[in-house]
C-alpha cells in the first residue's frame, strides 16, 4: 500500500512538472495571411538623381550605408530611430585612394563593410574597399575584375562574392576596350565590429574556358552578341545571390539573358543557364505594347491603357536575383528589368518594329501582319536588331519571322537548376493600371501617360525576399511607375498576390526604387522588420515598417 502511495506522488509531480514546463514553452510562430508595408522614415540624398542605389544595414552600430551614385560616395545613415534617418558622414571614393570612379554597391556582414569601386577609366580592374561599419576606418583594399557591379557574402561571412559585369567602352572605335567580365570569390577570415585587420584571399573566376564553345552556347540561347567578342568578353556579370549552405552562388549575366552557377566550395563556375524566352501572345502574358494605342491600325493614334497578348518573345534579361529556401528545396528569384545595349559607340541593338522590320513581318507567321505592325500595335514597340550572334529575326525575304523585346514585364521563380516555374505575367501592368497618384506605365522622370508601355513597361528591378514563420514573401521594386510589390512564395509554382505600396504622387515623392534591403527584427532597430528601399531617381531612401497581418 506504501508502495502504491508512492506511486500515485510521483505521477502527480510527474503531471505538475510537465504542465508547469509547458506554460514556460512559448507557442511556435503562427505564419502570417499576408502583411502590409507602413512607411515611417525617409532621408533624401544630396545630389539628387542617383543619389539613393544599394543599401544595407549595420546591426551592431545600427547604421544604414547608402550608395550615393551622383557623387560616388556611401552615405553613412544613423538608423537608431528608423523613423528619422540621420547622416553621420558621407564618404567618396576618392578618400579610400587615387583613380577610382563610382561606388557601385555596399555589402556588411558582423560590423564589418565591402564596397564595390570601379576604375577610372572603369574598364581598368576595380576594388573592394573594407571598412569597419562603426567608425568607417579603411581596413583594406582588394584588386578584383573591371567594374565591380554588386556583392553578396556567403551566410557565414567566409567569402564575398563580386560581380564584375566588364563593361566596353564602345565597339569598334580606335580606343575600344572590351574588358572580360568576371567573378571575384574573396576568402575572408577576421570579420567581427572590433576588427583591426583582415585576412583575404582573392580567387578571380572568368569565362575564357567557355571561349570555345560559343556556338553551343548560341544555339542553347544564351546571348552572345557584341561585336567581335569573345565569350568571356561579351558576358557581364551583373547580381549575385548565395544559398543558404554558402555552397552555391547564382549570377544573373543581363545582357545574356542567362545565369552563371559558381561552385564556391571548389572556386569555379561551374555552368552557365540560358534563361529562354516569356512568350506574351498567351493569355495572362500579355503587356501594352504600344504609346499610341488609342487608336485603330493607325501610325498617329493617342496613348491608352491596353493590355493584351502579343506576338512577341520577351527576353528575361534579369537584373536582380535573391535565392530562398521552400520545401526542403532552394529557388531563385529574378526582376526581370531588361536592358540594351544601347549607348555604345559604334554598336546599338535597340530598335522598334516598324523600323526594323522595314519590308514588313511574315503573313505566314504573323496574322494580321499588314495593320500589326502599325504604331498603335506593335509598331512602337522596342525590340532587339541581333537577338543572338549575327541574327536578326528576319527570313532571306527580309520580312520579321520573331520579335523579341526587353525584360519580361515580370517577376520569375526558378529551380536551383535554372527552370522556370512561374513567371508572374501581366499582373504588374494590370495592377498599376488604375493608380490615382500616378500615371499608367508612367516612367520615373515624368507622370506621361503609357511612356514607358513601348518600352519596358513597369519594368522591375529591385528583389529581396522575408520569412516570417514557415511562409516567405518577395518584395519587388518597379523602377519605372514606382512603388513595392508584395508576393507570398512560399508555395513556388503558384505565388499569390499580397499588397501594393506606392508613395510616389506623380513627380513628387519616392521614384525609381533600386536597392530592396530586408532587416529582420531580430536586427532591427525599433525591434520591427523593416524594408529599406533606395530611390534611384528621387535621391531618396525610404523605410518601411513590415506588419504581417493574422
Amino acid at each position: 500500500m506504501k508502495q502504491t502511495n508512492q506511486r500515485g506522488k510521483l505521477l502527480a509531480l510527474s503531471l505538475i512538472a510537465g504542465a508547469l514546463l509547458s506554460a514556460c514553452i512559448e507557442p511556435a510562430p503562427s505564419a502570417p495571411s499576408g502583411l502590409t508595408l507602413h512607411k515611417i522614415g525617409g532621408y533624401a540624398h544630396a545630389g539628387g538623381l542617383a543619389s539613393a542605389e544599394i543599401t544595407a544595414y549595420d546591426a551592431h552600430s545600427k547604421r544604414l550605408f547608402v550608395v550615393n551614385g551622383a557623387l560616388a560616395s556611401i552615405d553613412v545613415l544613423d538608423l537608431a530611430d528608423p523613423a528619422q534617418p540621420k547622416l553621420i558622414a558621407s564618404l567618396a571614393a576618392a578618400d579610400i585612394g587615387p583613380g577610382l570612379g563610382a561606388i557601385n554597391s555596399v555589402a556588411i556582414h558582423n560590423g564589418i563593410v565591402a564596397l564595390a569601386i570601379e576604375a577610372v577609366p572603369k574598364t581598368d580592374k576595380g576594388i573592394v574597399a573594407w571598412l569597419r561599419a562603426s567608425d568607417l576606418q579603411l581596413l583594406g583594399t582588394d584588386t578584383v575584375g573591371s567594374l565591380p557591379d554588386m556583392l553578396a557574402f556567403t551566410p557565414d561571412g567566409t567569402h564575398l562574392l563580386v560581380a564584375n559585369e566588364g563593361e566596353p567602352n564602345s565597339y569598334n572605335q580606335a580606343d575600344s576596350a572590351d574588358p572580360e567580365g568576371s567573378i571575384s570569390l574573396i576568402r575572408v577570415q577576421g570579420l567581427n565590429p572590433n576588427a583591426a585587420r583582415l585576412q583575404r584571399t582573392v580567387h578571380s573566376l572568368g569565362f575564357a574556358a567557355y571561349n570555345d564553345q560559343i556556338d553551343s552556347l548560341r544555339a542553347a540561347g544564351v546571348r552572345i552578341y557584341g561585336p567581335n567578342a569573345t565569350v568571356a568578353q561579351d558576358l557581364e556579370p551583373e547580381y549575385v545571390t548565395v544559398a543558404a549552405d554558402g555552397n552555391t552562388a547564382w549570377v544573373t549575366l543581363q545582357e545574356n539573358n542567362a545565369l552563371a552557377v559558381i561552385d564556391i566550395k571548389n572556386k569555379k563556375i561551374s555552368a552557365i543557364k540560358p534563361l529562354g524566352f516569356k512568350d506574351h501572345s498567351v493569355d495572362g502574358m500579355g503587356m501594352d505594347a504600344s504609346d499610341e494605342d488609342g487608336g485603330v491600325d493607325t501610325n498617329s493614334g493617342t496613348p491608352a491603357v491596353k493590355i493584351i497578348p502579343v506576338p512577341v518573345k520577351g527576353m528575361y534579361l534579369p537584373d536582380a536575383i535573391v535565392s530562398y529556401q521552400a520545401n526542403g528545396k532552394t529557388w531563385l528569384i529574378t526582376a526581370n528589368e531588361g536592358d540594351a545595349r544601347a549607348d555604345w559607340p559604334g554598336f546599338n541593338e535597340e530598335t522598334r518594329v516598324r523600323s526594323h522590320c522595314t519590308l514588313g513581318l511574315d503573313p505566314t507567321v504573323f496574322a494580321n501582319a499588314a495593320n500589326l505592325i502599325k504604331d498603335s500595335n506593335l509598331g512602337r514597340l522596342r525590340i532587339t536588331a541581333t537577338p543572338n550572334g549575327g541574327q536578326d529575326g528576319k527570313n532571306a525575304a527580309g520580312l520579321c519571322t520573331e520579335l523579341y523585346s526587353y525584360g519580361a514585364r515580370s517577376f520569375s521563380i526558378w529551380s536551383s537548376d535554372v527552370q522556370r516555374v512561374y513567371d508572374s505575367g501581366d499582373q504588374f501592368e494590370q495592377r498599376t493600371q488604375n493608380l490615382g497618384n500616378v500615371n499608367f506605365n508612367a516612367s520615373n522622370d515624368n507622370n506621361t501617360l503609357d511612356g514607358r508601355s513601348a518600352s519596358k513597361g513597369p519594368e522591375a528591378e529591385g528583389v529581396t525576399v522575408a520569412s516570417f514563420a514557415s511562409k516567405t514573401f518577395a518584395f519587388i521594386g518597379l523602377e519605372r511607375v514606382g512603388g513595392i510589390m508584395v508576393y507570398d512564395v512560399s508555395k513556388p509554382s503558384a505565388p499569390s498576390f499580397v499588397s501594393y505600396v506606392n508613395e510616389r504622387n506623380g513627380m513628387d515623392g519616392d521614384r525609381g526604387p533600386e536597392g530592396l534591403h530586408f532587416i529582420a527584427a531580430a536586427k532591427s532597430p525599433n525591434g520591427k522588420p523593416l524594408l529599406v528601399v533606395g530611390n534611384e531617381t528621387s535621391g531618396t531612401t525610404a523605410i518601411y515598417e513590415i506588419k504581417p497581418v493574422y
